[in-house]
C-alpha cells in the first residue's frame, strides 16, 4: 500500500545485486528488475509531473528512459564489481533518475521526491554534488561531462567509469574530443547512450539526417553496439559485454522516448515534464489510483507580485524576439528574405521565440542542433559578407561555450544579431549551472575594434524599439531577455514609459531616466532589475527621499551626460542580476573614477550559487525590492551621518 506522505507502493522494489562475471541474470533477478523498472519509472512520472503542475517545469521523458540501463549498472556496483560509485550523466535534465535512485538506495525519503525542483529543497533541475543523498556530481551544461569522466577514468585506472549520454548531449562538440582522448589512452569509460530521437525542438533524424550516434563513436575508434533498448535481454547482454570489456566502449540504446506513454510517447513534448492529465492517465492505467488522486489535487505555486511604478500586466521578452524578427521579415520582398538573413537555432526554438519565425519564415530558419559553438559561426560566416545578417540564440548561460567563435566573427567583421535568454537568474529553477550571469563575457574585444554592444530591455515595449533598431547594424550585438516575464514600466502618471506611442524613442548609448531629481542619490539598472529597483525607488519618493533612477539599457557603454548626472552625488548603487564579479557594478565605479567622481558607490549582483525554484532566486541573491529598498536605507543613512 502507499504510505501516508508518497502515494506509490514501492514495497515491491528490491535493489538488485548482481555478479558481474555470470553471463545472464538468473529468472529471478530478471523479473525482479522488470518489476524495478515499472515502480521505478511510476515514481518518475509522479514527481515530474507534480512539478509540471505546480508551474516549475521539469523533465520525464530522458529519465524514464534509462531507467532500465541505469538498474543494471547500480546492481553491479552493489555486487562489489570495479566501477564507479556515481553513475554519471552528461544529460544533466534527467536528474529525476539521479533522484529516484538515490530514494531507492535509502539516501533520501520517497516523499523528499515532491520537492523536485522547489526552492529550498535542494532538489534542482539538474544534479549538483550532494554528499548527503549520494550524488557525486555536478553534470553542468548538456554533453559536457563525458571529458570530465575521462580524468576520472584516469585517476581511477581500476574501476570502470560509465557515462549515461543522449543523441542530444553527443552533438556537443566536446564529446568528439572526449572521444578521440578516450580511444588514444584507452580509457576504460563506457557510455550508455539513450538514441531516442528527441531533442528540445524536434528529431535529429530529421533535421540532421545523416548524423549517426553508432557511426559517429565508431568513427572516433570507440568499440560500439547498438540495439533495442526495451528489449531488455539484450539490453543486459550488452551492457555486461560493455562493463567486461577493456577501454572505451559505446552502447547505444534505441528506444522511442518514453516508451509506453500516451500522449509523449516519441514526441518532443517528452522531453519535458509530462503534463498533469497525462500522468494521471498513465498512473491510472498502471494501477496507481492514489498517486493519479494526488496530482489531481497539486495546484500551482504563485509567483511574482505586484510592482510599483510598474503595470499588472506582464509580457514575454525571449517571445518578443521571434514576433519582431518576423515582422522586420515581412518587411523584406520575398526574395530577398533567405538571401539576406540566416536564423540558426540551437535546439531552442521554443524557448528563445525562435519557433514564430521558424513558423512565419521557414525559407530562413533551420534547426542547427546541439551545437552551440558551430552554429554561432555558422550564422555568423553567413554575414560575413555583403549586407547578410546571420542571427543566433540560445540560453544566456550557454554564452561562455561561444566566446572563442565571438573572437573570430569579430575578426572577420561578420554581422550575427545574438539573442540570449534566460539572462539572469529569475526562474532558473535548472539553477547554478543555467545561470546567464556572465555575459559581459561577450565584451572581449580590444578598443580599437570598437565596441560590441550587449542590450538588456527592461520590458517587452522597450524590447522591440531595440530590436528594430539594431537589426540590420554591422559586427556582432547581443540583445537579452529573461525566461520570466517583466511587467511594462510606467512614468509616474501610470502610462508606459518606452510606448512609442507615447512618444519614447530608443537611442543606442542614450541612458535614460525613469525617476528624475537624484538630489540624495541614484539607482543605475537594467534588464529584469529595473522594476524591483523602481519599487523601492518608489517607496523612498513617497517618504520624501529624493532618489533618483536610471535605466542603462546598453549595458557596456559609458554615457558621459549619465556620468555627469550622478557623479557629484551623494550616492551611487548599481542593481543587477548578472555575477557581482564581472558585471556592470564592477565597471561603473571605475567609469566614475576616471572621471574624477567620488560619489558613495556600492553594488548588487548575483553572489551565490543557486537554491531552486522560480522567483525565489531573485529574493534568494538580495535583488529583490525589499532588499535593494535596505541597501539604499543604509546608503541614505550613510550619505546623512556624513554631511
Amino acid at each position: 500500500m502507499p504510505n501516508r506522505d508518497f502515494p506509490i507502493d514501492t514495497s515491491g522494489y528490491v535493489p538488485l545485486t548482481l555478479d558481474l562475471s555470470a553471463e545472464t541474470l538468473t529468472d529471478q533477478q530478471y523479473e525482479q528488475w522488470l518489476k524495478n523498472i515499472g515502480i521505478m519509472r511510476d515514481v518518475i512520472v509522479f514527481f515530474t509531473a507534480v512539478s509540471a503542475a505546480r508551474g516549475l517545469a521539469g523533465h520525464t521523458g530522458g529519465a524514464f528512459d534509462v531507467v532500465p540501463e541505469a538498474l543494471l549498472v547500480d546492481g553491479y556496483i552493489r555486487g562489489g564489481a570495479s566501477i564507479h560509485p556515481y553513475l554519471l550523466d552528461e544529460a544533466g535534465h534527467r536528474v529525476a533518475l539521479q533522484y529516484a535512485l538515490s530514494a531507492f538506495n535509502g539516501h533520501m525519503e520517497m516523499s523528499d521526491l515532491l520537492g523536485y525542483r522547489v526552492a529550498g529543497k535542494e532538489l534542482y533541475g539538474h544534479p549538483e554534488v550532494d554528499d548527503k543523498r549520494r550524488i557525486g556530481f555536478a553534470s553542468g551544461r548538456l554533453g559536457h561531462l563525458w571529458p570530465f569522466a575521462n580524468g576520472i577514468a584516469m585517476a581511477h585506472p581500476d574501476h570502470a567509469v560509465v557515462v549515461l549520454g543522449s543523441d542530444g548531449s553527443q552533438m556537443e562538440g566536446n564529446d568528439a574530443e572526449a572521444a578521440r582522448l578516450a580511444v588514444a589512452q584507452n580509457l576504460n569509460v563506457k557510455l550508455l547512450i539513450d538514441d531516442n530521437d528527441v531533442t528540445i525542438a524536434g528529431h535529429p533524424k530529421e533535421y540532421l539526417p545523416g548524423f549517426s550516434v553508432h557511426d559517429t563513436l565508431k568513427g572516433h575508434g570507440l568499440e560500439v553496439n547498438s540495439g533495442d533498448g526495451e528489449d531488455f535481454r539484450d539490453l543486459h547482454r550488452r551492457v555486461r559485454e560493455a562493463l567486461v570489456s577493456d577501454g572505451p566502449v559505446g552502447v547505444v540504446i534505441e528506444r522511442k522516448m518514453a516508451p509506453g506513454v500516451s500522449g509523449i510517447e516519441g514526441e518532443t513534448a517528452g522531453h519535458d515534464a509530462i503534463p498533469a492529465d497525462l500522468a494521471v492517465a498513465h498512473l491510472e492505467g498502471r494501477g496507481q489510483q492514489a498517486a493519479a488522486d494526488w496530482l489531481r489535487s497539486v495546484e500551482k505555486l504563485s509567483t511574482g507580485g505586484d510592482f510599483r511604478g510598474s503595470s499588472e500586466e506582464r509580457g514575454s521578452n525571449r517571445k518578443k524576439f521571434g514576433e519582431v524578427v518576423s515582422d522586420i521579415l515581412d518587411e523584406l520582398p520575398e526574395e530577398e528574405r533567405a538571401a539576406r538573413v540566416r536564423v540558426i537555432d540551437s535546439d531552442l526554438a521554443g524557448s528563445t521565440g525562435l519557433n514564430t519565425i521558424a513558423k512565419r519564415h521557414p525559407e530562413v530558419f533551420l534547426n542547427g542542433g546541439v551545437m552551440e559553438r558551430g552554429n554561432f559561426s555558422a550564422a555568423a560566416g553567413f554575414g560575413s559578407q555583403g549586407d547578410r545578417q546571420g542571427v543566433f540564440s540560445t540560453f544566456s548561460a550557454f554564452l561562455e561555450m561561444v566566446v572563442s567563435e565571438l573572437t573570430m566573427a569579430r575578426l572577420n567583421n561578420a554581422n550575427v544579431l545574438c539573442h540570449f535568454s534566460h539572462a539572469g537568474v529569475d526562474s532558473i529553477a535548472d539553477n547554478t549551472s543555467h545561470f546567464g550571469i556572465n555575459i559581459m563575457f561577450a565584451d572581449n574585444g580590444v578598443g580599437e575594434q570598437g565596441v560590441t554592444p550587449l542590450y538588456f530591455p527592461a520590458d517587452t515595449l522597450q524590447f522591440e524599439q531595440v530590436l528594430k533598431d539594431i537589426f540590420f547594424d554591422e559586427g556582432p550585438r547581443f540583445i537579452f531577455s529573461t525566461r520570466s516575464e517583466v511587467p511594462y514600466i510606467q512614468n509616474e502618471d501610470g502610462s508606459r514609459f518606452f510606448d512609442p506611442a507615447g512618444g519614447y524613442t530608443f537611442e543606442p548609448g542614450r541612458d535614460e531616466v525613469i525617476r528624475g531629481g537624484g538630489t540624495d542619490g541614484w539607482v543605475v539598472s537594467f534588464g529584469d532589475s529595473l522594476h524591483r529597483a523602481l519599487d523601492a525607488v518608489e517607496q523612498l519618493r513617497a517618504q520624501g527621499h529624493d532618489v533618483g533612477l536610471i535605466n542603462k539599457p546598453l549595458i557596456n557603454t559609458v554615457d558621459e551626460e549619465t556620468m555627469k548626472l550622478v557623479g557629484d552625488s551623494k550616492f551611487v548603487l548599481v542593481v543587477e542580476t548578472l555575477n557581482s564579479s564581472g558585471g556592470l557594478g564592477s565597471r561603473f565605479g571605475s567609469w566614475l573614477l576616471e572621471r574624477g567622481h567620488a560619489p558613495v558607490y556600492a553594488h548588487m549582483g548575483v553572489n551565490r550559487v543557486g537554491v531552486g525554484g522560480l522567483d525565489e532566486q531573485i529574493e534568494h541573491q538580495g535583488l529583490d525590492a525589499a532588499s535593494i529598498l535596505t541597501k539604499l536605507e543604509q546608503l541614505l543613512q550613510g550619505s546623512t551621518d556624513s554631511h
